[in-house]
């Protein structure tokens, strides 16, 4: 199914993952036995870079949640599951204001549209200005595991039993909602939405992605990126984790236990696809897509064909995060807490910095020439490659 005509102007198309309980024993969803398989010691490196902590400060612990901070007006947002919910300062970290929500959150942060958004387990969505005043509280269907998006007067949630809601930005009246089924046995996923030029972009349980209309929720195009395969069901579980991203024509995303591949964004025909495993996703710059993949290694490919460019395989089972671009360099981050620094060129060890030893659930994310990371103990670090 295609967008109408009109709709295709205004709609250029476009988790680490939290585990459900149902998933959380020795099933390897990492890529390896979870009873046996430990991470990989850190390997000695010759740093080419010196990655320094520039500033670091306190946005709450994550709790069972993953918060991913927000960049916006210089400032970094960021929350935690307590109910906390702050301002800093992007070059300096200085805090600029902080307000205690009075509830326990789940899914944060977002910014957009003049407003810092937040989302409790209850299906709560709260809505502040730039200066942490409350604005509006509205109800969705279920907890939300991830960061409310706001683009063109809409505020897009999506809650954990897969429902996608579009709420007016200004006053978090409902104007839509996309309803589909999700399987019986699925991994709990804090990826959210993207929304990009008119456009609601969505990856599922069973390897589906979705292009949704931003204005009115309607379905524009569904595509396979991977088949759930296997005798049992959790040999089945083919589902997207992460957040899919959007380059040019193209829209691509990863699934654990399936492929990585690109569509294009206004039809959703295949471009390409080949076999790999994620639960944390994926990056790309003007040439490549990085990913890491379920064991912990990083991946380049390229963003033409997906045919491999390098692989770094020394943090296998460290649980590494979605990949960033930094200038030269590639930035992961783990289950300690480490920020690892890549070549660009060959995958090639660059630079390490340690933050609070404590995992990074968020995808590390870019400050201007900083990278930005939260760890699950609250710790939010603006690193510096120099």
């Amino acid at each position: 199914m295609k967008f109408p005509m009109v709709g295709l102007l205004a709609l250029s198309l476009v988790g680490c993952a939290g585990l459900g309980e149902s998933l959380s024993t020795g099933f390897g969803l990492w890529g390896g036995n979870e009873k046996t398989d430990k991470p990989a010691p850190l390997a000695e490196i010759k740093p080419a870079v010196a990655v320094k902590t520039q500033w670091q400060a306190s946005a709450g612990a994550a709790g069972d949640y993953v918060f991913t901070p927000a960049i916006a007006a210089g400032s970094v947002f960021a929350a935690g599951y307590g109910g906390s919910l702050a301002r800093f300062e992007g070059d300096s970290g200085k805090l600029q204001w902080r307000v205690e929500t009075g509830k326990k959150l789940s899914g944060g942060v977002g910014v957009g549209e003049g407003l810092v958004m937040v989302a409790t387990r209850k299906g709560e969505v709260l809505a502040y200005d730039l200066d942490g005043k409350s604005l509006w509280q509205a109800q969705v269907s279920s907890e939300v595991l991830s960061a409310p998006q706001a683009s063109d007067g809409v505020v897009v949630v999506r809650a954990a039993d897969g429902q996608i809601f579009g709420l007016d930005a200004h006053d978090g009246k409902r104007k839509w909602v996309y309803q589909r089924a999700l399987p019986t046995l699925a991994i709990r996923s804090h990826a959210g939405v993207v929304v990009s030029r008119g456009g609601v972009f969505a990856g599922y349980a069973g390897g589906k992605l979705v292009a949704i209309s931003l204005s009115n929720g309607i379905l524009g195009w569904e595509a396979n990126v991977a088949q759930p395969r296997g005798a049992t069901e959790l040999e089945r579980i083919a589902d997207i984790t992460s957040l899919p991203v959007v380059d040019g024509n193209h829209v691509c995303a990863v699934a654990y236990q399936g492929r990585v591949a690109c569509f294009d964004i206004l039809s959703g025909n295949p471009v390409w696809a080949r076999d790999m495993s994620s639960l944390t996703g994926l990056a790309l710059d003007k040439s490549n897509i990085y990913v890491s993949d379920a064991r912990g290694a990083v991946h380049a490919l390229d963003k033409n064909s997906g045919a491999s460019i390098w692989k770094q395989d020394k943090l296998l089972f460290r649980r590494v995060s979605t990949p960033v671009v930094a200038g030269s360099h590639i930035a992961v981050a783990d289950l300690e807490g480490y920020v690892h620094v890549l070549s660009r060129e060959d995958g090639s060890f660059a630079g390490r910095a340690a933050t609070d030893g404590s995992a990074v659930g968020a995808e590390p994310q870019m400050l201007g020439q900083n990278i930005l990371v939260q760890t699950r103990n609250g710790g939010l670090f603006s690193l510096a490659i120099q």
